[in-house]
């Protein structure tokens, strides 16, 4: 399904939509060396042309511009500013970047323009390749993206047999003085987690991130990176998102490096990624941006304006930037069609970013974040609609793409009325850590039931597995309650927390939903920022510190959580959503509940967790009832220990406290 707008710019410079049209557009470029010190005066300015077709539509032809075969070159459009605050803004002229640049360098701002109410508007240049009479996605140097070797997506994981990591690009190591190390985890310094012979840039010494494969040791088949479009967050998560084209300038940009490669390192992470048998997920921030090109372009037809009394604003929370506006209809040219209709324009230059993910960056999966901020259900399912029609003519299966929402109260009619295909399921969260207490949920009213729901996501209103992520800690890690697992254990008084992580994975990857690990808390990772104040940045720039690997109990938790990750996505009993709790008991103050998973009398799963301090004397058993029979030719293995059990044990063997077996038919 082509799309109009980007088959547009592949011959043309395209402004859609400039929104004060005092002074016609015009486009400003040249082929200039960002370290020349007299390089913006290479710059040459052409007036673009008004379609006429249509008035909102502004373009030029590179051939107009007389542009060199086989030349990289930077550019800006200008325009007449459009931001409503000040009445002077309305007479302000100035050079912004292209709210579809495929490419942003950081390195070179706009001019000011020389006529009269000229402005420094501080835009990074947008970025093109002129390359066999087209313009051509490329880095600055000239470097783009090529697909021949990618992985058919028919050979990628399907959803229900998934397990996501999700990986911010904060990352530290502790030196031998004790201090901490921080720096940006570059798409670069990813690589390092998936290739052996690949090196961390930005931490050269850690030996966690070279000559190993962390990712690949741990056995996930899905990465999910925090918000990677370009953004001013130099180091934070990168949620305020400014150009939604582009790859993320910093994260291409590993130490000693001086120009960027952002959207080929990227793509060279993904297609890696699928040649590991991984699904590559992105976050998409679609409530607000800050400091995209259109704030200036035309404000008022993309953004509230605060204290407007626009109904649009609401209780939205643009947590400092710009709300978009879902539900301003105008008349003209359409973006993904082409043609003259009604519309709404945030809604379309989201809808044409997300097309340039999937074909540009052949992305696998999408995560909305804060769709209570997008406050707009037929949007949702549009954008959701838009992208699984991209994927299916892209040759994808159903099964092996996903389109998440994140809201922490779990909206669920979202998924039942199809408006997206899943949901973080926050409260598995919650629950999580309220057993590992040994206590029942704040709105459960028994121990038993709090298990039972976290164990089966359809107790809590989902109809399917593949609808729920569930996870111990997301990123958002700041507040009492939210802090990474370790850290909430140590704070609620627990000092043997090895036992209870261990329990913790145990139950999620066992558990109806797909299973998502925040990087770090495979091997217990803990903050090493001050995030007790939830709206304290801390919380965006506490790091991963992947050093931490190398303590003797973190790694018993790390090879722990590999063995069950590798089972998850192997088990055909866990692919499925059949669940049933097999055997309860809650006498002398023990805490043991047994579940099932599976459907097949010869491919079962039986999990038996001990939520309690109870723990048999040595030697001795535990006998739970209602156990499965074995099939003829079978036989039961703990997967935990990898070992098989003597038949004599089946059922019967001793439990520790604070401890989960899992058992499966071998």
């Amino acid at each position: 399904m082509p799309i109009d707008i980007l088959s547009r710019r592949k011959t043309h410079f395209v402004l859609w939509r400039p929104g004060n049209l005092q002074t016609n557009p015009a486009l400003c470029i040249g082929n200039i060396d960002p370290n020349s010190q007299d390089r913006l005066a290479q710059l040459q300015e052409f007036p673009l042309h008004q379609s006429p077709d249509f008035s909102d539509l502004w373009e030029i032809s590179p051939q107009e511009c007389r542009l060199t075969e086989g030349k990289v070159y930077y550019y800006w459009f200008k325009v007449r500013n459009s931001e409503p605050y000040q009445a002077a803004n309305a007479h302000q002229v100035l050079y912004c970047t292209d709210p579809m640049a495929t490419t942003i360098d950081r390195r070179v701002n706009a001019p000011v323009p020389p006529e009269s109410g000229g402005v420094a508007s501080f835009d990074s240049a947008s970025v093109v390749l002129y390359q066999n009479g087209m313009l051509v996605p490329c880095d600055p140097q000239g470097e783009t993206v090529h697909w021949d070797s990618d992985t058919p997506s028919d050979t990628l994981p399907v959803n229900n047999q998934l397990v996501i990591y999700e990986l911010p690009t904060r990352w530290a190591r502790i030196r031998s003085n004790g201090n901490i190390e921080e720096g940006n985890g570059t798409f670069r310094d990813a690589l390092a987690l998936l290739i052996p012979e690949v090196n961390s840039l930005t931490f050269p010494a850690l030996r966690t991130l070279n000559n190993r494969a962390h990712l690949v040791e741990l056995g996930i088949n899905a990465l999910e990176l925090l918000p990677p479009e370009d953004s001013d967050d130099n180091l934070n998560w990168g949620y305020g998102t400014a150009n939604y084209f582009a790859a993320d300038f910093d994260l291409g940009r590993p130490d000693h490096q001086s120009a960027p490669t952002a959207s080929t390192d990227l793509a060279n992470l993904i297609k890696v990624c699928h040649q590991k048998g991984l699904r590559f997920f992105i976050d998409v921030v679609m409530a607000f941006s800050r400091n995209n090109p259109y704030h200036n372009i035309n404000f008022l037809d993309f953004y509230i304006q605060w204290g407007s009394g626009d109904p649009e604003q609401g209780s939205r929370d643009g947590f400092g930037g710009d709300l978009f506006k879902y539900n301003y209809w105008v008349e003209g040219y359409h973006p993904i069609t082409g043609q003259k209709s009604w519309y709404v324009p945030a809604r379309e230059y989201l809808k044409a970013q997300i097309a340039h993910w999937l074909e540009y960056y052949q992305v696998d999966g999408l995560r909305l974040d804060s769709v209570n901020n997008i406050a707009n259900y037929d949007f949702l399912q549009e954008f959701k609609d838009l992208a699984r029609t991209l994927w299916d003519k892209r040759g994808g299966k159903s099964d092996r793409f996903l389109v998440v929402g994140e809201e922490l109260s779990v909206p669920l009619a979202l998924v039942h009325q199809n408006r997206l295909d899943g949901l973080w399921n926050e409260k598995f969260k919650q629950m999580i850590r309220r057993v590992l207490l040994g206590k029942n949920a704040w709105d459960e009213p028994s121990f038993e039931w709090t298990v039972r729901k976290l164990i089966d996501c359809r107790n809590l209103g989902f109809t399917d597995g593949s609808q729920a992520i569930n996870y111990l800690t997301s990123h958002d890690v700041g507040g009492f309650g939210n802090e990474r697992l370790f850290n909430y254990l140590v704070n609620n008084g627990v000092s043997r927390t090895e036992p209870r992580i261990k329990l913790a994975f145990a139950c999620l990857l066992t558990a109806v939903g797909i299973p998502m690990i925040l990087a770090g808390d495979e091997f217990a990772d803990q903050q090493d920022l001050d995030i007790s104040d939830e709206h304290n940045s801390n919380k965006q720039i506490d790091p991963v510190n992947y050093s931490r690997l190398q303590d003797d109990w973190r790694q018993r938790i790390f090879q722990y959580v590999a063995r069950l990750v590798r089972f998850r996505k192997s088990s055909p009993a866990l692919a499925v959503n059949d669940t049933r709790f097999l055997h309860v008991d809650f006498s002398e103050g023990k805490r043991v509940l047994v579940w099932q998973r599976g459907n097949q009398p010869d491919n079962l799963v039986v999990v038996v967790a001990n939520f309690s301090d109870y723990g048999t004397p040595p030697g001795s058993e535990y006998r739970v009832q209602n156990w499965p029979a074995t099939p003829s030719g079978k036989q039961w293995k703990e997967i935990t220990q990898e070992r098989i059990v003597p038949s004599d044990w089946v059922g019967r063997e001793g439990i520790f406290p604070w401890e989960a077996k899992v058992y499966t038919l071998a």
